[in-house]
């Protein structure tokens, strides 16, 4: 374990958790230019599931990091579902969206360790360091009396299961660390919100009965929602019920729990009125729920990510992919500022003034969702409870493309824009046939000198890409083809299948970040000075 002597840092990002987002926020630092150590308290680096889902915008934002082709040979990429209501099966199909403006129109069906397997893998062939029974306890001193922040510095006091105590030295530390985080005592933050009445059972388990194999099979009972998912990690099938909360001394938010009867196991399948019965019970657990959000995401030298600033029932499966997408926006801020060679605050700043935002806005998605599929409220009781009424005329619903295609769009986010961050830049005259600086960049065809591609091509490597339209002339960017040999975190390309004179700058998260239908090069190398994209 590193000791903190001096003040010369170990490593610029020091990230407490090794989940989807430690993991993501490390990847997405050190390809912009950070050094990274990750640690975890956990003793070993598998364990079960929770999350079973990624959704489009994780994806693309995961593309440019080299990881989306493993993630995708691991996934289902078309999942058909069984909703069993009463006695009756209507089939979804899930994996043919109209979704032309990205790469992933589909919902993709994946297990939450094959996620952290594959970066876990990512990070190792980028020689970054994950340590495992590592634990983050606290802001240390050196051996000098400093105190845990000092001289723009983070002294990480760390206990090893193998060699004690020592303190690790950072310039920034992030918190991934989960609902029950340490790192957030130390941002000042305030753990809005309250526990849910209704908690979920998670059970890998084999099956007799006649249920069709490989499929996702969802159960509407007026006592709440079971889910099958063919993904068990343990056993054929993966169980997800949901049940009036049953408190249990030492139970942690959104943490697995103590593992639950089989006899009650059973209970809920047959209460869920599938046609299955449990054989065996290889695993399970119970997980109590809880929504929050910490009223602040931290600041400059530490932050929190993922589960840490923000938690929710797993409605609509948001819970992995929205700390995926609070450590694709963190990353790279953190990349940039530790390379620039000064100060960044803007850009530091407009991680909270982003993502903060962003979360209130899933945690209400998934509230709406989690009320109507499990609440004890008499209303959403009553709503399940008709729901077997109107099955005749589901089926002709969902052989409705556009009406599978906005369910699957919904849950990949759309809402969540920067419009007001410090870092989004609208230069007169603005081009208006661009979506605005804080909006996500959609993928569609273009040309380039020529060539046709795609916008998600052209943007699936890691740094700031600029787009100049085909009559923007050479000093467009400032300096021309100077400004491009800045390094390998800026990229310009020149579509010449869209006329005009403007430019514009898309972030590594996949948002535009600057745009101009003129030609601005002192607008345009404002803003990338303002990011840390250029020297100065």
């Amino acid at each position: 374990m590193a000791g903190g002597q001096g003040t010369t840092a170990d490593t610029d990002v020091l990230v407490v958790g090794a989940g989807p987002a430690g993991l993501t926020t490390a990847l997405q630092a050190h390809a912009h230019g950070a050094t990274v150590r990750v640690v975890d308290r956990r003793g070993q680096r598998i364990r079960p599931s929770r999350a079973m889902m990624l959704h489009a915008r994780a994806l693309e934002g995961l593309r440019p990091l080299g990881v989306t082709d493993e993630l995708l040979d691991r996934a289902d990429t078309t999942p058909q579902a069984r909703i069993h209501l009463g006695p009756r099966v209507v089939e979804a199909r899930l994996g043919h969206a109209i979704l032309p403006d990205t790469a992933f129109p589909h919902l993709t069906l994946v297990r939450q360790a094959d996620v952290e397997d594959v970066l876990w893998q990512e990070l190792q062939a980028k020689g970054v360091p994950v340590d495992w029974g590592v634990e983050f306890r606290g802001l240390g001193t050196e051996a000098s009396g400093s105190p845990g922040l000092h001289g723009g510095l983070v002294h990480a006091e760390l206990h090893a299961s193998s060699s004690g105590h020592g303190l690790h030295v950072s310039r920034f530390l992030v918190g991934c660390d989960g609902q029950a985080s340490t790192v957030r005592g130390f941002t000042g933050a305030q753990w809005r919100g309250g526990p849910y009445r209704v908690e979920t059972v998670l059970a890998d388990v084999e099956l007799d009965g006649t249920l069709d194999p490989g499929l996702l099979h969802v159960a509407v009972g007026g006592t709440g929602l079971a889910f099958l998912f063919a993904l068990g990690e343990g056993a054929t099938w993966r169980m997800l019920a949901t049940r009036p909360a049953v408190p249990h001394p030492g139970a942690r938010f959104g943490q697995l729990g103590p593992s639950v009867p089989p006899e009650e196991v059973a209970r809920l399948l047959t209460e869920a009125g599938l046609d299955a019965a449990v054989r065996e019970v290889r695993w399970s657990a119970q997980v109590p729920l809880q929504h929050r959000v910490a009223s602040t995401f931290g600041s400059d030298p530490v932050f929190l990510a993922g589960d840490a600033a923000h938690a929710h029932s797993p409605a609509g499966g948001q819970g992995m992919n929205n700390g995926v997408l609070d450590a694709l926006n963190l990353g790279w801020k953190l990349g940039f500022a530790s390379t620039a060679g000064r100060r960044l605050p803007e850009l530091l700043e407009s991680y909270g003034q982003e993502r903060r935002p962003a979360a209130r806005q899933v945690l209400a998605l998934t509230h709406v969702i989690f009320f109507g599929e499990a609440s004890p409220h008499p209303a959403a009781r009553l709503a399940r409870n008709v729901l077997p009424a109107v099955a005749p005329v589901l089926p002709l619903l969902l052989r409705r493309q556009w009406l599978t295609s906005k369910g699957i769009r919904l849950l990949a986010q759309p809402f969540v824009r920067y419009r007001d961050s410090a870092i989004s830049r609208d230069c007169p005259p603005r081009a208006g046939k661009w979506p605005r600086p804080g909006e996500r960049l959609p993928d569609a065809p273009v040309a380039v000198d020529g060539r046709a591609a795609r916008l998600h091509e052209l943007t699936a490597a890691p740094g700031i890409h600029l787009l100049l339209e085909r009559d923007a002339g050479t000093g467009a960017v400032g300096a021309g083809p100077a400004l491009a040999n800045q390094g390998p975190l800026l990229h310009v390309h020149r579509l010449t299948s869209h006329p005009g004179r403007g430019v514009v700058a898309v972030r590594p998260d996949g948002y535009v970040g600057f745009r101009s239908s003129g030609e601005d090069p002192a607008g345009l190398r404002d803003w990338l000075r303002l990011v840390g994209a250029v020297r100065d």
